[in-house]
């Protein structure tokens, strides 16, 4: 007995408020503590599955409608229904245009074995090489799209090209959904998930690396992506304090990673990422962390940073020594220059960071953001978060084609949550009003407000958008494209720029030397031997270089040639002045004059050299299109 009163009286001290946030927690523990009149089991079931259901819901129409919404878009602004094959897929940008040509050779393939088999063994795409074209271009999408047409039996009710589009459009739906039940998960309430849906439909030309062209590739993978962030926001969520659950997630990414070097052919660079050793060397310092409590493990909490980040670094090391791995050392040196850390003639290297989708926001974009209310509040949570997570760490330690979607999610969290508006209140310490109350109020007042500012600016804006009948008229192209198919031997291959290839293999099915693609250095070496046709380098130099890859056709567009860029430095032909040393790059550079005038305006001329080695055979307002002559005739 005296045992258990000593025991008992232990227990009363421990109880004992020691400080002034002992008295808090303790007053918070009191009103926690008062009785709250219980609800029948049944009420409460049924307003938690009304509440799911109707979330549930929201999330399902606002993925549907945003669906429908760019599939309306898309018929508005090129006419869509109302074009021939042809005009349609010129539409089809940048290199949308290759992928799109390999769904339709797998259509047009007599068994799906031998479309894969071509696939893999494609030597009819680019001059002078075979490729796989699965492994190259990671074209599961297509396969699965070809399936799924002839499967379903879409072939006899709808054509190639809509339900190609329409996949894109219903991963599209996917992604918004995805993004809507993240927020959800995050803050308890499904407003903010309507709340995210409104910000990304409104900035929904920041949230895409072509705003008019709807099938690009990053289209295919985005959403399945924002599906990753949500399974794994809602798993974190009920499991945020145990460590062993969290911890299978590591388990899950290896697995996903294996199955991933599997079915792209044996990827070494998945193994030698650094991400897979970090993940490792994190289940490592998992199993050497000892029991709770004891001084060792206090000892481990404190050199287990220094630990993992040891461990990473040796893994990796290991990794690359034992693992047979290609060596992507233009992405080390794409990295130092974009960071301002080096400097490079290369042109390549600079075309790339010319590229709209690697170029620093401009003011215009956090402008864009700002009107509709996005960044103030995403800035806002941002400031809270970071915060409590610096307050969480510190107590522990005693002894982010594309960033938009996010920004809407994040903020509309943020706007939704009591529990964010409570951590507000208490840094503020704000005791007029209870803090409890009022967070709830102003996390259904604040969105309900924002949501009916939105509708009010912008609802207007996106009617008028969809209502707005816009013609695509390209007759340059769908001319040069009839050309080719009716005079160009089927023989033939094309040299150009990589865009223009792209859309000649998807249009024509010819040859071509280049593609717009970029993640190979040989065809990244070819676009720019290529691209020297608007340099100024001599009639025999473009000769020798257009020969090698046996191209029997060149065209010359009109629009490179006399490019006026609005970023300096940026035009083709700039960055081919400036990396074969016919401009000032730099303070303090010679400026090496070139003997030759600029080859793309020289050949139009039609005199010696140039009709030498190429012959004018059609041109209109866009293109000119020159035959490489096989047998040299010099005339004086």
């Amino acid at each position: 007995m005296a045992e258990e009163e000593g025991a008992v009286i232990e227990l009363r001290q421990r109880k004992k408020p020691k400080s002034s946030e002992n008295k808090e927690s303790a007053k918070e523990e009191k009103i926690n503590d008062t009785p709250i009149p219980e609800r029948a089991p049944k009420y409460v079931l049924f307003q938690r599955f009304a509440k799911i259901f109707i979330g549930c819901l929201a999330a399902v129409t606002s993925g549907m409608m945003y669906a429908l919404y760019l599939s309306a878009y898309h018929e508005r602004k090129f006419w869509f229904s109302n074009r021939q094959e042809l005009e349609r897929e010129i539409t089809f940008q940048g290199d949308s245009a290759i992928y799109y040509s390999y769904y339709k050779d797998m259509l047009k393939a007599p068994s799906f074995e031998r479309g894969v088999y071509e696939l893999t063994h494609n030597n009819k795409t680019v001059s002078l090489k075979t490729i796989n074209a699965v492994q190259q271009m990671s074209l599961y999408p297509e396969l699965i799209a070809s399936v799924l047409y002839q499967a379903t039996g879409s072939n006899e009710i709808i054509e190639p090209v809509y339900f190609y589009i329409g996949i894109v459009f219903g991963l599209q739906g996917i992604y918004v959904t995805a993004l809507f039940v993240t927020s959800w998960l995050m803050s308890g309430t499904w407003l903010a998930g309507m709340l995210t849906v409104a910000w990304f439909i409104i900035n929904r030309v920041d949230t895409t690396r072509i705003e008019y062209s709807i099938p690009l590739r990053e289209n295919w993978a985005l959403p399945y992506f924002a599906c990753q962030v949500a399974a794994l926001t809602g798993y974190l969520k009920s499991n945020l304090n145990t460590y062993g659950e969290v911890h299978e997630v590591y388990k899950i990414y290896i697995f996903s990673l294996f199955l991933g070097y599997l079915l792209q052919f044996e990827n070494s660079a998945l193994l030698v990422s650094p991400l897979l050793s970090l993940v490792v060397a994190l289940m490592l310092a998992k199993c050497l962390q000892v029991k709770k409590g004891t001084f060792i493990a206090k000892i481990m909490k404190v050199i287990n940073f220094y630990l993992v980040c040891t461990l990473t670094v040796t893994l990796n090391i290991i990794m690359k020594m034992f693992v047979p791995h290609k060596e992507h050392g233009h992405m080390l040196k794409f990295l130092e220059v974009k960071f301002g850390l080096n400097m490079t003639k290369n042109f390549t290297m600079n075309w790339l960071l010319c590229q709209e989708s690697l170029q620093a926001p401009s003011r215009a974009f956090f402008l864009r953001l700002t009107q509709s209310s996005v960044l103030p509040f995403y800035t806002l949570v941002l400031i809270i978060c970071f915060f409590s997570m610096l307050q969480v760490i510190f107590r522990r330690i005693n002894l982010k084609y594309l960033w938009t979607p996010y920004v809407c999610m994040l903020a509309a969290f943020g706007v939704c949550s009591p529990e964010l508006w409570m951590t507000l209140f208490k840094w503020l310490r704000l005791r007029t009003v209870h803090p409890v109350l009022l967070a709830l109020i102003l996390s259904m007042a604040v969105p309900t407000i924002i949501g009916l500012s939105l509708w009010k600016e912008f609802f207007p804006r996106l009617m008028t958008e969809l209502t707005e009948l816009q013609e695509f008229y390209d007759p340059d192209t769908v001319e040069l494209m009839t050309w080719i198919k009716r005079q160009a031997p089927v023989a033939a291959v094309f040299a150009g720029s990589p865009q223009l290839m792209g859309a000649i293999k998807l249009c024509t099915g010819w040859m071509v030397t280049s593609l717009p693609l970029y993640n190979d250095d040989d065809l990244l070496k070819r676009n720019e031997n290529i691209y020297q046709i608007y340099s100024k380098r001599s009639a025999e130099d473009i000769y020798k270089i257009l020969t090698s890859y046996k191209t029997n056709y060149l065209i010359v567009e009109d629009a490179i040639c006399n490019e006026v860029g609005t970023t300096r430095g940026c035009r083709v032909k700039d960055l081919l002045d400036i990396a074969n040393g016919h401009v000032v790059c730099e303070e303090g550079d010679k400026l090496t004059y070139s003997k030759y005038g600029r080859f793309c305006h020289e050949v139009k001329i039609n005199y010696s050299p140039y009709v030498n080695y190429f012959t004018r055979v059609y041109w209109n307002r866009s293109y000119f299109v020159y035959k490489i002559n096989t047998v040299i005739s010099f005339q004086s």
